[in-house]
């Protein structure tokens, strides 16, 4: 039942002590009168707002509106009769017909009081419902012809009728009782209603209900169905209070305990000063001499002070305070201000760059430049590098050489499958648990505010619903920002700038593009065979020996066998692959001594077949010996290698066919192909009616792998032009380049790797594009030793070099 019954109450019961003929409740016999009165045929209508008025019930209202003023003048100088309707929205202020409900009750003024704010109170009794037939006035009010509405009485003597009575009876009551916000006065009216019909219409009236759906009960014609819907809302009402009730015990049990806790707490409080010990005040105290030695802004130290005196005044039993604790925790451990001395002796630095990574040369010389400047200037902020290449050549463990050139402390952060940006910035402190991100947890392991951070496989970042991380990067790999990174958890600005930031990769293109832009990219190209072997004699085969406890005069690992595990059983752009390898030799001869078994110190290459089992089959290069099959030289995210294109002709309507697991943009190249030696033909003496003869299918093997990429275009162009002319390709010969409708050859990238790949497949020659020359000349002499490169322009230049006028042994007859 409605909370507003208590008001509505008391001030009906201030009436009834004035003037007792006003108690608003109605016996049968009354209700049967009021049923008898007839209903004028039209009314004058008041509209209200946020309640219903039902036949016998006695309600104040309070008017403002102008014509409602008008309309009570009117009617309270004459016959006291009105008509009363619901709006359909309450928040309308100057409502029109449409806006009413088409169901009202007749009412009579029962009294007229005139506030001093100007509006007027007047009490009503609902006499009968009608329905509204046609509004006949909207100005100075609403009239409106109206049809009169009788109740269905209801029979008592029927024991369903009986039992609905008793229920709404007994839920109200219950109502009543368990609602402190109702007065007692309620129930005594409830017991003191005899007839069923008035009794449903007051509990009606008094549901804590909107219009809506006391309206519905209005409308209802049928006594005991409007007392169904009744006992439906009573439900309601019922479950609300109990969980209000289970609420509030609930609250106040909480209050009792926490009370308890408080007074608890003073007087252990009380016993610790008494026995002169007390826990949060040693702990503070502590925090206080810890504090007297950092080196940190005014800023920070005022933050400090103020969450110190926070802590002292919180309740050790609180889940807040442990928060609390770690966070002044984590101010004292970072270090503010704490720095480690740069090593300026460039020769030396440049003595553990080379003995510890064989190559790098780029990366090398970037670091010995920054220790330069850093050496004449005295101040520098730190470079935010990104090493990207192949796996295994050695991005990550650079970082630890760097940090040891430096004379600074190392930390390493993995990146891969990071997807929530709270691992970078940190969680609030609202959360319990809450931590500071990764990027300050690894300051406070380096204990100085400038190591050598990688971020390692910066490409491997997710995102998801957490937010972004790569997003949060931009701040702190932002040489602008991060001398303010804003951890959430710290919420104090921290200086980034003095970090030497080192981020690996082994695809860029999966770094977003800000990101990017932010860091100085050098890339990490594989190594030769001849640096692989270097890089095994210097540092694989005795970091081996030593991991397995054996010396080095227990194995010998012979150049030969080292160049034969690398062509034959790896096909890598690093060397990863390699150390496993070798750590199956090492681990295979720690057994023989192990097991007091005879062995020669030496491994033979005849002993690699017991020892690592059957070589794998790598790309080779096929030969010449077969029309349309031609060498290329393809980019992967583990290093270059080549790829062999097959094109075989058969006589059909002039259909292309590819196969092999091609991606989009190469399948357009060969579309591309296949249309430009069509449309020159001639060129290339053939007859533009071949090609409406056969048709051409187009394959390139390992059909499981996927494969992409515009740099196939002139490979699949001379292999076309190779299987019409059935000409031999020149051997030894492989090629990269992409072509355009026109015939003209565009520059790719991967170039080292494509010619490490080359060199590995013993391919002496390959056809470039013109503007791929500068990568060349960007390539160390060593890695070019052997290899031979014809730079072009069109497609006419590639068919030339590359098909010898020789035909192929027993070629076949293209016609």
């Amino acid at each position: 039942m409605s909370d507003t019954f208590e008001k509505d109450f008391l001030d009906l019961s201030t009436i009834i002590d004035q003037e007792p003929e006003f108690i608003p409740l109605i016996s049968e016999e009354e209700e049967d009168d009021m049923n008898k009165e007839d209903v004028p045929k039209e009314l004058s209508i008041l509209p209200i707002r946020n309640n219903v008025l039902f036949p016998g019930v006695v309600i104040p209202i309070t008017v403002g509106r102008d014509k409602s003023i008008k309309l009570i003048e009117d009617a309270y100088n004459s016959d006291k009769i009105i008509g009363v309707v619901s709006q359909l929205k309450a928040n309308i202020e100057n409502p029109e017909p449409v806006d009413f409900h088409g169901i009202g009750t007749v009412a009579k003024i029962i009294k007229r009081l005139k506030m001093p704010d100007g509006s007027t109170t007047i009490i009503i009794q609902g006499k009968r419902r009608f329905e509204v037939i046609d509004f006949t006035q909207t100005e100075p009010y609403f009239r409106a012809k109206v049809n009169g509405l009788k109740d269905a009485k209801i029979d008592v003597s029927v024991e369903k009728n009986q039992a609905l009575i008793s229920s709404m009876k007994d839920m109200a009551m219950k109502i009543i009782k368990e609602n402190p916000n109702i007065p007692s006065e309620a129930s005594f009216a409830i017991k003191n209603i005899e007839s069923p019909t008035f009794l449903v219409n007051f509990i009606a009236s008094n549901l804590s209900t909107e219009v809506a759906k006391k309206q519905e009960l209005l409308i209802q014609n049928q006594i005991s169905k409007r007392i169904e819907l009744v006992l439906e809302q009573l439900s309601q009402e019922i479950k609300m209070l109990n969980m209000k009730n289970e609420i509030h015990s609930k609250v106040k049990l909480d209050m009792d305990r926490q009370q308890r806790e408080y007074f608890l707490n003073q007087q252990m409080r009380t016993i610790q000063d008494e026995l002169g010990g007390n826990p949060v005040e040693a702990e503070v105290n502590d925090f206080k001499k810890r504090a007297a030695n950092k080196k940190w802004s005014k800023k920070v130290e005022k933050a400090f002070n103020k969450e110190l005196q926070k802590l002292g005044r919180m309740n050790p039993q609180g889940a807040e305070y442990s928060v609390q604790l770690n966070y002044i925790d984590l101010i004292l451990e970072l270090p503010w201000g704490d720095f480690s001395k740069d090593n300026f002796n460039l020769k030396r630095s440049a003595k553990i760059l080379d003995r510890d990574h064989f190559g790098l040369e780029k990366v090398k010389e970037r670091i010995l430049e920054y220790l330069a400047v850093l050496k004449l200037k005295g101040d520098m902020k730190s470079p935010i590098l990104c090493l990207y290449g192949p796996p295994g050549v050695g991005k990550t463990s650079l970082g630890k050489s760097v940090a040891e050139a430096l004379g600074r402390k190392y930390v390493r952060m993995s990146l891969g499958g990071l997807h929530d940006e709270s691992e970078i910035r940190g969680h609030r402190r609202t959360y319990i648990g809450a931590m500071p991100g990764r990027i300050l947890q690894n300051l406070k392991k380096a204990t100085t505010s400038n190591p050598v951070f990688v971020l390692d496989e910066i490409d491997k970042i997710g995102r998801s619903h957490q937010g972004d991380p790569s997003s949060a990067l931009l701040e702190v790999l932002d040489p602008e920002q991060n001398s303010k990174f804003n951890d959430n958890f710290v919420e104090l600005d921290y200086d980034l700038s003095n970090v030497l930031f080192i981020a690996t990769a082994n695809n860029l293109a999966s770094i977003q593009g800000p990101l990017r832009d932010r860091m100085e990219i050098i890339e990490v190209n594989g190594y030769t065979v001849e640096e692989k072997i270097e890089i095994a004699k210097r540092h694989l085969i005795p970091k081996q020996i030593e991991a397995h406890g054996i010396t080095k005069k227990d194995i010998s690992i012979p150049t030969k066998v080292i160049e034969k595990i690398i062509e034959e059983y790896t096909g890598e752009s690093g060397v990863r692959g390699l150390e496993k390898r070798i750590a199956k030799l090492v681990r295979n001869r720690a057994k023989e001594i192990a097991m007091k078994e005879k062995f020669t110190v030496k491994i033979s290459p005849q002993q690699l077949l017991d020892i690592l089992g059957p070589s794998h089959s790598k790309a080779k290069y096929i030969g010449n010996e077969f029309a349309g099959v031609v060498t290329g030289l393809a980019w992967t995210s583990i290093g270059g290698d080549i790829l062999n294109i097959e094109t075989s002709l058969t006589k059909g309507k002039g259909k292309l066919t590819l196969t092999g697991s091609l991606g989009d943009v190469m399948k357009e190249s060969a579309v591309l192909a296949h249309q430009y030696l069509k449309a020159n033909a001639e060129e290339f003496g053939l007859k533009q009616e071949l090609f409406d003869r056969y048709d051409v299918h187009l394959h390139v093997p390992e059909g499981a792998t996927p494969k992409d990429g515009p740099s196939a275009g002139i490979t699949m162009l001379t292999a076309m032009a190779s299987a019409f002319t059935q000409r031999k390709v020149k051997a030894n010969l492989a090629m990269t380049g992409e072509i355009t409708l026109r015939g003209a050859v565009l520059p790719v990238g991967g170039i080292k790797e494509k010619i490490l790949a080359a060199k590995r497949a013993n391919i002496t020659e390959i056809i470039l594009c013109y503007k791929n020359e500068k990568d060349i000349l960007d390539i160390n002499e060593r890695y070019l030793k052997g290899l031979k490169f014809h730079y072009v322009k069109t497609m006419d230049e590639v068919v030339k070099i590359a098909l010898l006028k020789q035909r192929v042994k027993n070629p076949k007859s293209i016609k």
